[in-house]
């Protein structure tokens, strides 16, 4: 599916409501999996969370999760301490080509038995369930937060726990402490201090229903549209102010994007209130929310200011690689663009050309990163439908902006 988009330089005020976190979600359904008595609310409706579910509940030897990659890091370790289950974990051709040899050798340093389908290193991959043999693991700090966190989830449900030793520097802290909240929402204790994180054993948790917070990331795009705008406000929910997810920041990056948040009753109100200073660059290290840099970037783009861009080195291996995917996609429109493996540097643009079409690589965040541009110049999406892996809804959240979408 194609789709064109323009609009008016100016927001129309409205309420949106967005669906639930993914990544908390698909956190919360392999803890449902383990624990039963555990109820989830707000649960996300997107591919991605639909997929784990459906992997979850089947008896089926082949479990092909398409292009989900939190499915594939969290369901190896779920799969793994399955005893006497024989699984073979697939997807999509993308996801062939995604990594998971990190994941894969931590859990074989806990005895697991995980072989290769294909390539080594690399998805299908063989698991036969077994019960562990330590309690101890280490892996490099500067990885994937989904290889952490999948070893986190399954932790408590071990008979003595699990100790997991990171090595060197963590980049990915935000999301190592939204797993931990989660754990602790359920009642599991664990700690993380000094690169060591420790997962307590628990047999059965006290029955009780998590909400899931709304979806930060997919508030990232609504965020750039109030930036792009002229003036007008969205208000969105549910969300909270103390939230568990790193790419709640945008709150604070954006106040320099010329947007207000005003937090009340679970929801946010986003509003333009100035224009933007395009004399200097915006520097961010994004390592701790490295989803929202497609976002960031083409707000940037779209107002004309400058950006560099730094701690995106896990966006080689998403479901493109995001920062070459960027870098072609904001040329073809006018900009200028420079790239390395965990770094992006846009010069401030002049113009944007009309009526480009936008390429998505099979990537939802492209989809949605670019689509706000319409309030500056018409421009069309190609392979529009990808956006339902995170957020199914958003064509139609647009219209009710007033985005014309064709």
């Amino acid at each position: 599916m194609n789709l064109e988009l323009s609009h008016i330089s100016n927001i129309k005020n409205n309420s949106l409501q967005i669906t639930g976190s993914k990544s908390e979600t698909n956190r919360l359904l392999i803890l449902q999996s383990l624990y039963p008595e555990i109820e989830i609310d707000n649960i996300s409706n997107s591919d991605d969370s639909r997929l784990m579910r459906a992997a979850l509940a089947s008896n089926e030897e082949l479990i092909d999760i398409h292009h989900a990659g939190t499915a594939m890091r969290f369901l190896t370790a779920y799969f793994a301490i399955k005893d006497g289950r024989e699984t073979i974990l697939t997807g999509s051709k993308r996801m062939q080509e995604r990594p998971i040899k990190i994941l894969v050798d931590a859990l074989k340093q806990l005895g697991c038995n995980i072989s290769y389908e294909k390539e080594e290193g690399y998805p299908p991959i063989k698991i036969i369930g077994k019960n562990p043999e330590t309690n101890r693991v280490s892996l490099a700090a500067n990885v994937s937060s989904q290889y952490i966190s999948a070893l986190m989830l399954i932790a408590s449900s071990l008979p003595e726990g699990l100790e997991i030793t990171l090595e060197g520097k963590v980049t990915s802290v935000p999301y190592i402490n939204m797993t931990l909240s989660l754990l602790k929402d359920v009642g599991i204790h664990g700690s993380f201090e000094n690169n060591i994180i420790r997962i307590q054993p628990l047999k059965i948790v006290s029955p009780k229903t998590v909400v899931v917070e709304s979806d930060w990331s997919s508030a990232s795009y609504f965020y750039s549209i109030v930036a792009l705008s002229d003036f007008g406000s969205v208000t969105i929910g549910s969300y909270k102010k103390n939230s568990y997810q790193g790419d709640a920041s945008l709150a604070e990056i954006y106040k320099k994007l010329g947007v207000e948040t005003t937090f009340q009753d679970h929801q946010v109100t986003l509003k333009k209130i100035t224009t933007v200073d395009n004399s200097e660059t915006l520097e961010l290290d994004l390592s701790n929310s490295p989803d929202i840099a497609q976002t960031i970037a083409v707000t940037c783009f779209g107002l004309g200011k400058a950006c560099y861009l730094t701690g995106l080195h896990t966006l080689k291996i998403k479901e493109t690689d995001r920062l070459e995917a960027l870098k072609i996609e904001i040329e073809k429109l006018g900009g200028e663009v420079y790239v390395t493996d965990d770094s992006l540097k846009l010069s401030a643009a002049t113009s944007i050309r009309s009526d480009i079409a936008i390429d998505t690589y099979h990537d939802h965040r492209m989809a949605m990163a670019f689509a706000p541009l319409a309030l500056r110049e018409t421009l069309r999406i190609n392979d529009a439908d990808v956006v339902s892996k995170s957020y199914p809804d958003f064509w139609n959240d647009l219209k009710k902006l007033d985005f014309k979408v064709l």
